[in-house]
Formats: structure tokens, C-alpha cells, sequence
């Protein structure tokens, strides 16, 4: 009872202050700029993404890796190893380094010593590095940029004329679970202090 006779005054109130008129055009204005706001940024995210290119790169910021910052650029260039950027309006918005080998390692010490061993296998066999790219780490600066950096590595590896297998050294940790199960990779084994995680090259 005592709400249905609150209601008309309060109404009353409302239209005598003239709050209403006020508060329309003000609520729409700001949806519009909302609207507005919304769109650039997809518009923005598509036009990066479809602009974006792989390209190797001779150095990275090693700060910036928030996986394996302790290795340093030597060691992400010798024995074949590489370091794969996205490139997009003259900067580098994700970053992948790759080692290949013939078995999986299961921490950075067998990375070194595998990589090593199928870049000497390979130059005295005159054949191209190891059957395996182990990407053993990855980050990104801008949003889709870990994703992306995946999808077109994928790709690259597909068009190998020896790589058969894409397989990860990644930390143990539900970060890294989470962003190669969501990236299509499936859980292959799980070590002392890493876990391998596999993308299917068909």
C-alpha cells in the first residue's frame, strides 16, 4: 500500500524537477560514445591481426620473457635455434623462440644438449636441423598476440619439408595449461619442473 502511493509522488517529484528530460539525452550520449568506443577497438584488433606478419628476428628483449629471461640472445641464435616475432606498424607485438631436435627434452638442459646434437647431425649429414621445433617459450605485448604468433608458427612448421611434430618446453604452471589446451595443443607428458604440450602437424 504504501509503495503504490510513493509511486506517483515520487513521478511527480521527477517531472517537476524536469529530471527526466535531463537524464535521456545524457543516458543516450553516453551509450553512443560507448558504442563508439566499442567499435574502434574491434575494428582496431582486426585490422592488427590481418595486418601482422611472422618474421625471424636476430635479437629480442630477453626482460621481457616472462618464461626464460635467463637466456640470453647467444643462446636463442646458436645451433640453429630461432626466434620468431609478429610484426605489426613497425613493432614487435609477440615473441616465439624455437630449438629443433629428434627427441623431447624435458627442461633446458636437455633443449641445449638435443639441439645441439641434431645441428651437428645435420651438418655432417648435409640434412636440414631435427624433425622436432620445440618452442620453449612465448609472450606477447598487445592483446591476441600469443595466439596469433601460434596460429601462423603452426603454419610455417606445416609447410616444413622436415618438421613433423610442434612441441612446447613449458613451465609447470596452470597459466601455461591453460593457454595451449585453449590453443587447440594437447598435454603429452609432464616433467620434474616443465610440461610438454603438442599441436598436431597433419
Amino acid at each position: 500500500m504504501l509503495k503504490k502511493k510513493l509511486r506517483p509522488r515520487i513521478k511527480a517529484r521527477i517531472r517537476k524537477m524536469g529530471l527526466k528530460k535531463k537524464l535521456k539525452p545524457s543516458i543516450k550520449a553516453r551509450i553512443r560514445r560507448n558504442k563508439q568506443v566499442i567499435i574502434s577497438r574491434i575494428d582496431e584488433f582486426f585490422n592488427w591481426i590481418e595486418g601482422a606478419e611472422l618474421i625471424e628476428l636476430k635479437k629480442c628483449n630477453t626482460k621481457e620473457d616472462p618464461v626464460r629471461p635467463e637466456l640470453d640472445n647467444v643462446f636463442r641464435r646458436s645451433y640453429g635455434r630461432k626466434i620468431y616475432g609478429v610484426k605489426y606498424g613497425g613493432e614487435i607485438h609477440a615473441v616465439m623462440c624455437f630449438a629443433y631436435t629428434n627427441e623431447i627434452p624435458r627442461d633446458v638442459n636437455e633443449l641445449d644438449k638435443f639441439s645441439h646434437d641434431a645441428f651437428l647431425q645435420s651438418a655432417q649429414r648435409d640434412q636440414n636441423m631435427g624433425k622436432i621445433a620445440i618452442a620453449y617459450t612465448v609472450w606477447s605485448k598487445k592483446k591476441g598476440g600469443g595466439k596469433l604468433i601460434v596460429k601462423e608458427v603452426f603454419k610455417k612448421i606445416k609447410k616444413s619439408n622436415h618438421l613433423n611434430r610442434l612441441i612446447t618446453l613449458s613451465p609447470l604452471t596452470d597459466m601455461a595449461f591453460r593457454f595451449h589446451s585453449k590453443n587447440g595443443a594437447k598435454l603429452l607428458q609432464v616433467n620434474e619442473s616443465t610440461q610438454n604440450f603438442e599441436y598436431k602437424v597433419i
